[in-house]
C-alpha cells in the first residue's frame, strides 16, 4: 500500500482519486503520521467491513457475549441511605 503526503495528495488529487478507482489503495500521510485512506468504494469504510469487535473475535483475542441483553437483568435494586457512597469512598482512602 502506498503513502503519500497531504501535499502530494493536494497536487495531484485528479491522478491519485483515479488510481483509487481503478483499485489502488493509498495512505494519507501528515508529517509521516498516517491520517486517512483513500481507495475504491467498498474498500474503505464498507458497511459490510468487519468491526473491530468482530476482528477481535475471529483473531481468538475475546470471545463473543455468553448471553445478551442487558449487563445488570434480575440484579436487584439496592437501597442505602443517602450520603453511604461518600461514606464508604471516604473510609477507603482513610479520610
Amino acid at each position: 500500500m502506498r503513502k503519500i503526503g497531504i501535499r502530494e495528495l493536494k497536487n495531484a488529487l485528479s491522478a491519485y482519486v483515479r488510481r483509487a478507482e481503478a483499485g489502488e489503495r493509498l495512505l494519507v500521510t501528515d508529517r509521516g503520521r498516517v491520517v486517512a485512506a483513500l481507495g475504491p468504494p467498498g474498500a474503505v469504510g464498507a458497511p459490510d467491513a468487519q468491526s473491530p469487535y468482530d476482528a477481535l473475535i475471529a483473531s481468538g483475542g475475546i470471545r463473543p457475549a455468553s448471553e445478551s441483553g442487558p449487563l445488570i437483568h434480575g440484579m436487584r435494586t439496592l437501597r442505602l441511605p443517602r450520603g453511604t457512597a461518600a461514606r464508604l469512598i471516604d473510609e477507603d482512602r482513610g479520610e
